[in-house]
């Protein structure tokens, strides 16, 4: 397989992972607000959990956008994943303002 062909393989794993771990967020966010921290939040927030350990092991990039740099010379916002370039620019933000908020509300939701 050819860069280009391996580059599409890294954008659509990293497109499904990026939707899976936004679904995930979401529900975080609606299990706050519709006080439901049951199990299913917990395992939830281990997740994105994992996810920001990632992140912070690997410069605050995705393994696989580390990948990707391998294979193009892009400077886009969206070299490596199959979304509009405004939000792979802004995606940490908007994810870390969500987080913020929910774990906000989990303190208290659980201190209340």
């Amino acid at each position: 397989m050819n860069a280009s062909g391996k580059l599409a393989w890294i954008k659509a794993v990293h497109t499904v992972i990026w939707a899976v771990l936004s679904a995930v967020i979401f529900f975080l966010l609606y299990a706050v607000i519709t006080d439901r921290l049951d199990h299913w939040f917990w395992w939830g927030l281990g997740l994105v959990g994992i996810e920001v350990l990632t992140l912070l092991a690997f410069g605050m990039s995705c393994p696989l956008t580390v990948l990707a740099r391998r294979l193009s010379g892009s400077q886009r916002a969206n070299f490596d994943i199959f979304l509009p370039e405004w939000l792979a620019r802004y995606n940490k933000t908007i994810c870390s303002v969500i987080l913020l908020v929910v774990l906000v509300g989990m303190a208290w939701r659980l201190l209340k």
